[in-house]
Order: C-alpha cells, then sequence, then structure tokens
C-alpha cells in the first residue's frame, strides 16, 4: 500500500500513533538530538565510578565556572546527559526527590539501578500521551552499592542499560570503539581517569583541553571532582 506525504507526515508527528513498520519516530528524532550532544562518558573500575562531560564553550564570553554537565543525586549517585540539558533538568529534580523520600522513608541511600528505573518509567510514560513530546535526552548514572560501583544509560523510549563502560552523544561511536578495546576489569580509579582522558583526546585531536573535560568520581568516600584543570 502506497501512503501519500500528508499521511506519513502523520505518523512522523504523532507520538500516540505507530509508523507502518512499527516505529514511533519522535522517539528515534529525540535519538537524533541526543547523537547530536556534546560528548560524555562513564567508566567503571574497582573503586569506583567515573563520570566525565564534554564543557565546551561556543561563547567566549561565557563563565567556564557556570558550565556542569555532571550533578550530585544524592551522596553517592551522579548523573551527566547527552541531548537537551533543559530535559535533563527536568529529570535531575525528579530523580533528587526521589532520592530524598527513599533516604527518609528508609533511612538510606536509593540503589542507582532503583533510580534508573524510576527515570526510565517517567521517560516511557512520555511516549504514550497526545500532546507531549519524548524527552530528548540520555543519561549516564553512576553509582556505588554494597556490590560495587554500578553504571547505567537511559534513553527516551524509557529503557535503559547496565554498562561497564559507555560514552553517548558527539562521536559516540568512535569513543564506544576505543572503551571496548581499553577498558579492563581490574582497573583502578587513575587507570579509569587515563582512559578518559585519552579518549577525549584521540576524539577531540587539537581541541582538546583538560580543562574542557568535567569529571567526577562517585566511590566508597563519597563523591568527589577529579583533579583535571591543568592543561
Amino acid at each position: 500500500m502506497q501512503f501519500v506525504p500528508n499521511q506519513v507526515m502523520g505518523y512522523d508527528r504523532a507520538i500516540t500513533v505507530f509508523s507502518p513498520d512499527g516505529r514511533i519516530l519522535q522517539v528515534e528524532y529525540a535519538k537524533k538530538a541526543i547523537d547530536a550532544g556534546s560528548l560524555i562518558l562513564g567508566v567503571t573500575t574497582k573503586e569506583g565510578v567515573i563520570l566525565a562531560a564534554d564543557t565546551h564553550r561556543v561563547d567566549p564570553l561565557l563563565v567556564a565556572d557556570s558550565i556542569s554537565k555532571i550533578e550530585e543525586v544524592n551522596s553517592n549517585i551522579i548523573m551527566t546527559p547527552a541531548g537537551y540539558i533543559g530535559d535533563a533538568r527536568v529529570l535531575l529534580k525528579r530523580a533528587r526527590l526521589k532520592a530524598q523520600e527513599h533516604k527518609l522513608t528508609y533511612g538510606e541511600e536509593i540503589n542507582p539501578e532503583e533510580l534508573v528505573k524510576f527515570i526510565s518509567d517517567i521517560c516511557q510514560s512520555f511516549t504514550q500521551y497526545g500532546g507531549i513530546r519524548p524527552f530528548g535526552v540520555s543519561l549516564l548514572v553512576g553509582g556505588m552499592t554494597d556490590s560495587g560501583p554500578q553504571l547505567f544509560s537511559t534513553e527516551p523510549a524509557g529503557i535503559y542499560f547496565k554498562y561497564n563502560a559507555k560514552a553517548i552523544g558527539n562521536s559516540a561511536v568512535e569513543a564506544n570503539k576505543l572503551l571496548e578495546k581499553n577498558w579492563k576489569m581490574d582497573m583502578s580509579i587513575q587507570d579509569g581517569l587515563k582512559l578518559v582522558n585519552t579518549v577525549y583526546t584521540k576524539i577531540l585531536g587539537k581541541e582538546y583541553r583538560k580543562s574542557r573535560v568535567q569529571i567526577l568520581i562517585s566511590n566508597t568516600t563519597g563523591i568527589k571532582i577529579a583533579p583535571n584543570k591543568k592543561d
């Protein structure tokens, strides 16, 4: 059956309608926005989780310290987005509230996977109703648990995956190949930091500066900023 152009555009515009080949096109467009976002990385090590984000400034008058791409959710979980940062801010606010409610109710910090499920449920609900659009953002969420470090990624469709190392955003395909080649099970935090800087060096080339990459670490002692400011 041949569809005329405006019929095709109907599937293109509606979040509540599947296309004839079983796809939700608005979700796929959201993934395109994520692929165009700044590169973010997550790396697990035997000592903790490392999240890194490119904080490249387009406007030279922008105050460098005002750019923060990695945020703390609670005392053991950190999060960084690729895609529309405004969408990520909404999810971050809800995630922090969920983490606070869990701490007040149970007297302990929320497990990273439980928090990721909560975020993914929100994302999935935005693929079901008319008059809204999917969240145009993917998140890397890292945190420490009693069983060790954990790293998850979320997608606009409401699914999530657990990784040892993961890159999302611009040039993510090449970055993931570098992570696959160089990540090792027994890496230390220092080894992980070297891997992060190696990936950004090869991806950004001559534009790479250590001060351009924001890095946070979650380990057994809490969350700390990696000393990555000197070029």
